[in-house]
């Protein structure tokens, strides 16, 4: 059976549009978003609600603690259990996030590089995001020129694979060549116009705030997990920590939070240009052509017809 796969930016509406898709076409959602996994972690993650699910059953949605370091490879490890279930049900997978190195994983697989090493990974986040660049810059300057300074995720990984075999991270890369695809499946990217794009963050930002996130926070610190890795690299999460702190105002905290949000649905932009310059499997839909309507019937007809 073939799969649906719906990526893009953060707050271009793939959640509303995955549901009404999933309805239609008799479908469920498996999320590829690296923070939806997390329990206790609901605003700030723009995870839909049981309501909002509309009785569609989500897959990888609060799945561990905020303390666990969930892994590409758990990743794929449920997503690939799920989209069996699903086929098993006689329904649709449609798998939904923004989260490319996880769809990326899930589509193309993963290099043959070693597992984590705990101690060694520990070791490196301690360290300053700046120094753990420059350092992969020096070893590996391919990799390192595909990701952005402050993805200390991939830095460290990257530096972790490079201390544990001699070998760059990019030398894994090149030797997989991500040319098989583990699943037969319809692609899709969607665009919003950049300036329409930043004013839905800033709106989300804004209702996030409305429902409850810095109390959401303060019930993560309560819980003890101020000094996990997730709190301390999530948007809206690791910029209200100091206001609650009282170390800075509850406005600067919303406007980091607004920033960095923008910051990283910049990146992404750049990350799905590049990724998929030269793929034909992803169809780059720009929301501003389509109706609601429109869309879901683009969609449906592409699948209907076998892509």
């Amino acid at each position: 059976m073939k799969i649906i796969v719906i990526t893009g930016t953060t707050a271009t509406g793939k959640t509303d549009l995955s549901i009404e898709l999933a309805h239609r076409l008799n479908g469920e959602i498996v999320s590829a978003d690296s923070m939806m996994v997390y329990r206790y972690m609901d605003i700030g993650t723009a995870k839909p609600s049981l309501e909002e699910r509309k009785g569609i059953q989500h897959y990888l949605i609060d799945v561990v603690d905020p303390d666990y370091d969930f892994s590409v490879k758990d990743f794929m490890e449920i997503a690939d259990k799920s989209i069996k279930e699903i086929i098993k049900k006689g329904k649709v997978p449609i798998v939904v996030g923004g989260s490319w190195l996880y769809i990326h994983a899930l589509i193309y697989g993963l290099t043959d590089a070693p597992p984590t090493d705990w101690k060694l990974r520990e070791k490196l986040y301690k360290k300053d995001s700046r120094l753990l660049f420059e350092q992969l810059t020096d070893i590996d300057p391919e990799y390192a020129s595909k990701i952005h300074i402050n993805d200390k995720k991939r830095v460290v990984r990257a530096l972790e694979v490079y201390m544990l075999t001699g070998k760059p991270f990019s030398y894994f890369h090149k030797k997989h060549g991500f040319k098989e695809k583990r699943y037969n499946f319809i692609g899709f990217v969607l665009e919003r116009e950049k300036k329409e794009m930043m004013e839905r963050i800033q709106t989300r930002v804004e209702e996030m705030f409305r429902k409850g996130l810095v109390d959401e926070v303060k019930k993560l610190l309560d819980l003890g997990y101020e000094d996990t890795l997730t709190a301390k690299q999530a948007i809206g999460y690791k910029e209200l920590i100091p206001y609650i702190r009282g170390r800075t105002t509850l406005e600067k905290a919303k406007e980091e939070i607004i920033k960095n949000t923008k910051d990283f649905a910049k990146r992404q932009i750049r990350t799905f240009r590049s990724k998929l310059k030269h793929d034909k499997s992803w169809e780059k839909i720009d929301l501003s052509n389509y109706t609601k309507e429109k869309l879901l019937d683009t969609i449906i007809k592409k699948y209907n017809n076998g892509g």
